[in-house]
């Protein structure tokens, strides 16, 4: 299996296989052809409560972690990550996001799930 994780503000490449959007709402000053987005599973992203309280500071990575992964027990979201977790069988997949660290975000804990 093969789990990227990348700014969807990076050029695309040929190795990034299938390009899932995993940001609740489409990054500013991006058009929808540069961004050559496959799939935008909106309901498999933090809730707004989560992710401000993240991006508020009061918790760390792992605390977010803990609680985004329990956030995606919900039904829709495990059907949204099954359906993932099956794309994934079928070959690459670049999780894209616009935060700027990438790997202590919400897309890291996702790439993490579907790679285990």
């Amino acid at each position: 299996m093969t789990v990227r994780v990348r700014r969807v503000y990076d050029p695309p490449e040929p190795e990034d296989g299938v390009r899932v959007l995993v940001d609740r709402l489409w990054p500013r000053g991006l058009s929808k052809d540069a961004a050559r987005v496959d799939e935008w599973p909106k309901s498999l992203t933090p809730s707004n409560e989560l992710r401000r309280w993240y991006h508020a500071g009061e918790g760390s990575y792992e605390e977010f972690s803990g609680r985004y992964e329990a956030e995606l027990t919900d039904p829709e979201a495990a059907e949204l990550l099954h359906t993932l977790r099956n794309l994934v069988r079928m070959g690459p997949v670049t999780l894209l996001t616009a935060v700027k660290l990438p790997q202590e975000s919400h897309a890291a804990v996702l790439a993490r799930l579907l790679d285990s």
